[in-house]
């Protein structure tokens, strides 16, 4: 059955048939698996996507059927095609999606990361092993594999945008460059799509304005009260606003700490957040109750 509790301004609870879709009313977070919840979400619901789903390798967040820990890289790849997938039947026939992926190399079938004195949240007790045709030290290439993946899926493959971090954490390492940068890839569902080019004006050399370009300076930004990744909302901004309207529904399959969503109320726009891990969604509520005022929370059980 499904609960759905509205967290403001009481506790009420309303039960939902497993058989039913689910359609949506106003923003919302639903606790659940992703692959789960789209599939009873209806077709053509949102407008805009924007995302960043666990990393392979880089996390083990604690909880039965994360992703990120798929023994093999293809797994991982094939497990996320199949919630893209998904997500592109809920998408309006001219909507986007904007997928944030990082990289990493291959663990010399070491089955656990040692702590880093500069980022001890590395260490792993848990580790796949190198992916059959890779060696020691290879990066993996995982958003490149991933974006194609998807093109073959039949997403338009649009844009390869370079998310370069200023304030990028530092590594203990020697023997190559320090990372400082991610992928964003635009993806749509069709060859024609919304897109407001304007809201994605940047300053120009002559002092005027210019179409923004595919690397994008954003600082991290951690959240407090998260042990994990977050968004940084000047991240989320020009995708939600390029790709969506006020009025128009903006999805995070991957919710996390709720970053989407609360530039969704910035902006205007309902969110629809679907995230596994009860900890994080009741974190997500917190943040946007305190921001927001009423927080609609669908738990599958």
């Amino acid at each position: 059955m499904l609960h759905t509790t509205h967290i403001l301004p009481a506790s009420e609870t309303e039960k939902v048939a497993k058989d039913r879709s689910i359609t949506p009313r106003g923003s919302t977070i639903f606790e659940g698996d992703a692959l789960t919840v789209l599939r009873r979400l209806p077709s053509n619901c949102v407008r805009c996507v924007v995302t960043s789903p666990p990393y392979w390798g880089l996390r083990d967040y604690g909880i039965d059927e994360q992703i990120g820990l798929e023994h093999s890289l293809p797994q991982f790849i094939n497990r996320l095609v199949a919630v893209f997938s998904e997500v592109r039947r809920v998408l309006s026939d001219d909507g986007t999606l904007w997928l944030n992926i990082g990289d990493g190399y291959t663990s010399g079938n070491r089955g656990w990361r040692a702590p880093d004195k500069k980022n001890p949240a590395r260490a792993m007790d848990v580790r796949p092993d190198t992916p059959e045709g890779l060696k020691p030290k290879d990066l993996l290439g995982v958003p490149w594999r991933l974006a194609f993946a998807l093109q073959q899926d039949g997403w338009y493959l649009r844009s390869d945008i370079v998310w370069n971090k200023p304030n990028a954490m530092p590594e203990s390492v020697k023997d190559r460059p320090v990372r400082a940068h991610e992928y964003i890839f635009m993806l749509t569902k069709s060859e024609k799509y919304f897109y407001d080019w304007g809201a994605l004006r940047e300053p120009a050399d002559n002092g005027g304005l210019r179409s923004k370009r595919t690397v994008w300076n954003v600082n991290t930004k951690p959240f407090a009260g998260a042990h994990f990744a977050t968004f940084p909302p000047d991240l989320i901004r020009p995708c939600v606003l390029a790709s969506s309207q006020p009025g128009d529904y903006v999805l995070d399959p991957f919710f996390g700490s709720g970053t989407v969503g609360l530039v969704c109320r910035d902006e205007e726009r309902h969110y629809l957040g679907i995230e596994l891990n009860p900890e994080y969604v009741a974190l997500a509520a917190a943040r946007l109750h305190e921001d927001h005022g009423r927080v609609t929370r669908i738990q599958a059980a």
